[in-house]
């Protein structure tokens, strides 16, 4: 503690003995006369109950004396001398700010209360900028064209025609070495095959899906060849497969090519992808 807070501990201290000072040296005046004459008398005999009442009772008409003492046990009403209390200046007693306390632990979260109404609406915000621009829709895409340069001739089973010459294969969806084209876009398909027939010789062939004959293309024993062709729309789910079968030996069946120029064609491309609405 520093030295101006021991100067107000050690004023207030002399303040409250100088207060209570005459409080504690009063003294009735009878009781200094009763005490010299004990100090030079012998202790009186004690008395009993009785005796103490009566000698110690205010007779009758007889006030009290002011300095005579009194216990709780007497009857009548003893009468002080009233001493005001001591007014002490509380300020001059107020010492210097303390250091800050640790902070104490957190208490226990009080019950949740009631949800309150709800309230009004806001006003209306203004309006943002523009955000960064979206990524590109994805789109699927499938698509082949592919002919063949050579004849092919019927035997006893039926033949896949296989082709030589790509001008199209979109993701290669069309297998050149099984002459299938795979499915891997689910969806709405135009296929289109092109041949040159063969004079004197039958025309013969399948559009085929998975093992199913779905369309064919014929044309019967002439004097001269021509152009065929045969056109059609699938829908397809992934992993189906469509290609082009010619037709077995039972009769005298081919197509014509021949390695300047390219007869034979067969091609196709998604025109609409099933997932699109």
């Amino acid at each position: 503690m520093s030295s101006r807070g021991w100067g107000l501990v050690l004023g207030c201290y002399l303040l409250l003995a100088f207060a209570w000072s005459p409080v504690l040296s009063h003294v009735p005046r009878g009781q200094q006369e009763r005490r010299v004459q004990e100090g030079t008398q012998e202790p009186p005999t004690p008395l009993d109950h009785a005796e103490r009442a009566e000698k110690y009772s205010p007779r009758q008409g007889e006030e009290p004396p002011a300095s005579r003492c009194y216990r709780c046990c007497d009857s009548g009403t003893p009468v002080y001398q009233t001493i005001p209390a001591p007014q002490i200046n509380i300020t001059i007693l107020k010492g210097e700010k303390g250091d800050r306390g640790d902070r104490g632990l957190q208490g226990k979260y009080g019950k949740t209360g009631s949800a309150g109404a709800r309230g009004h609406i806001g006003p209306k915000g203004q309006k943002g900028s523009m955000g960064a621009p979206g990524d590109r829709c994805k789109n699927h895409y499938a698509a082949f064209s592919v002919g063949r340069k050579k004849p092919l001739h019927s035997n006893d089973y039926y033949q896949t025609v296989v082709f030589d010459t790509e001008f199209v294969n979109l993701y290669s969806h069309f297998n050149m070495f099984t002459g299938k084209f795979y499915c891997y876009v689910p969806g709405i398909y135009f296929f289109s095959l092109n041949v040159h027939t063969w004079n004197q010789k039958e025309t013969y062939l399948h559009v085929m899906r998975n093992e199913e004959e779905v369309v064919i293309l014929y044309a019967q024993v002439s004097d001269r060849s021509i152009m065929q062709s045969q056109s059609l729309m699938l829908e397809l789910q992934e992993q189906d497969e469509v290609w082009v079968r010619l037709f077995k030996g039972e009769r005298e069946n081919a197509i014509f090519s021949d390695e300047f120029d390219t007869y034979i064609t067969f091609s196709g491309y998604l025109v609409k992808y099933a997932a699109e609405p």
